[in-house]
């Protein structure tokens, strides 16, 4: 799957669906259904920055990238 750029909403297709859902969204826990909107963010987890629902996130304009919301918060 390719990284859109950072800032970037996508929505959820079939594709990303079946190699998401296994996990589910790291921020909120909750299976991804198709046509969710959806970013690339970086969080409280390890490993960088993955897909979460766009609702759980915050666009951090100093860095220009998404931020799980809880993780924002927290700066």
């Amino acid at each position: 799957m390719r990284k859109p750029t950072k800032g970037q909403t996508f929505i959820i297709d079939l594709e990303k669906l079946n190699s998401l859902n296994s996990l589910g969204c790291p921020a909120c826990g909750q299976k991804f259904n198709l046509g969710d909107t959806a970013v690339w963010a970086c969080g409280a987890w390890e490993g960088g920055a993955q897909i979460i629902h766009e609702q759980e996130a915050v666009f951090d304009p100093k860095t220009k990238a998404y931020v799980e919301r809880r993780c924002y918060a927290a700066q």
